[in-house]
């Protein structure tokens, strides 16, 4: 792999004072890749090999901000039918389980007008149950991670003079064995792994790091005057933020799953206002009370959803399927079919915890539920 800073899956290099790219440079740890970057890669080149007969390697792709990392290749195979390219993935200095692990990508032509038509091979799982962002059936390839090999087939068909309509099938060696160190089995995924991320890049969290970049982020953004900062949970709340409010980069605050962080140091070291803004079933975790969001360490408490969405007006039975729900986006979907503003309702008590974290301190609040597209989903009033 390249070893330059922006091909590493950092921010590009420059000048930044704050926000999230002079946040990661602050910590030290060095970026990974996801493995829907990897999957990205290993298709390009499976793609490649299957219209010139020839696997470029390195392999250079383009990410969703821009980025365009090299993939050196591990595994390659091509024969008449197929091309099969794999990558290990690298996961930098985050401990990601799946760090070190082979991922492939097997490329066969359909028929035109087939498009691309994702499966699921050995070690990654398939969707068995409703409240993911895949439909019942379809392989844990993440909606980013197929666009982007979507993206990539099209620009390889172009350049070579491809049809891009394929079967792209991906596949991690022992997958199945590291998935059972993850939550999929529990959220309905069996089989293995899911193929993931929204930006090709792993973000390293080592706790002490991270919450030292926050406390940065805040005396940035006051040293600068902002007198609006947003903590947000990753990059797609990130731009809802900013499409927003229009803050600036210096006043965003990427707090990952450290809610309690930023709160606890804006309480020593106010703003006017604070948005809190990340994904639905990660803020349901501050409702409930929680101040670290990851999942190893707190999970989505489907009795207080239950109790919220009565609050909403739910009935028994409504709030019976909310407290069953595979995940909290079924929750919510559970009671957007119903009419009752779950996501309203859950923005509302994160930032009565946010409050409550901020003791008084002269800080307005408010808070934004999206979902993984960053479509919001609920939000609370400023108090």
């Amino acid at each position: 792999m390249n070893s330059s800073d922006e091909q590493r899956g950092g921010e590009p290099a420059g000048t930044a004072k704050g926000g999230r790219a002079a946040q990661l440079k602050h910590t030290g740890l060095r970026p990974g890749w996801t493995t829907g970057a990897c999957a990205t890669a290993a298709t390009t080149a499976a793609y490649t090999a299957l219209l010139t007969g020839e696997f470029p390697d390195p392999v250079t792709i383009t990410l969703p901000k821009g980025q365009t990392p090299s993939f050196a290749l591990a595994a390659e195979e091509l024969t008449d039918v197929y091309a099969m390219a794999g990558v290990v993935k690298d996961a930098g200095d985050d401990p990601d389980v799946t760090h070190g692990a082979l991922v492939r990508a097997t490329v066969r032509r359909l028929p035109g007008g087939a498009g691309v038509v994702f499966r699921a091979g050995p070690g990654v799982g398939t969707v068995t149950r409703p409240g993911l962002p895949l439909p019942v059936g379809e392989p844990a390839v993440n909606p980013v991670p197929r666009r982007m090999m979507s993206e990539h087939v099209a620009e390889v068909a172009e350049r070579y003079g491809g049809s891009g309509d394929v079967e792209i099938t991906v596949s991690v060696d022992h997958g199945e064995e590291i998935a059972r160190s993850t939550w999929n089995p529990r959220l309905g995924i069996l089989g293995g792994l899911s193929i993931l991320g929204t930006t090709g890049i792993v973000v390293p969290y080592s706790c002490s790091a991270w919450i030292d970049s926050i406390r940065r982020g805040v005396d940035v953004a006051r040293a600068a005057g902002r007198t609006h900062v947003a903590g947000c949970t990753g990059s797609t709340s990130e731009r809802t933020v900013v499409a927003e409010y229009g803050l600036v980069e210096d006043a965003l605050l990427d707090m990952g799953d450290f809610a309690g962080a930023v709160l606890k140091y804006i309480r020593r070291h106010p703003v006017d206002r604070l948005t809190i803004c990340g994904g639905f079933a990660k803020l349901s975790k501050l409702a409930a009370g929680h101040l670290d969001l990851h999942s190893g360490r707190s999970q989505v408490d489907k009795g207080l959803l239950a109790a919220l969405a009565r609050r909403g007006g739910a009935d028994e039975t409504l709030a019976a399927e909310v407290a069953s729900a595979n995940t909290g986006l079924a929750a919510l979907q559970l009671c957007a079919a119903a009419g009752v503003p779950l996501g309203d309702l859950v923005a509302t008590a994160a930032r009565d915890e946010a409050l409550t974290v901020l003791r008084g301190a002269p800080v307005a609040v408010d808070v934004i539920c999206i979902d993984r597209a960053g479509t919001v989903v609920g939000r609370s009033t400023v108090a």
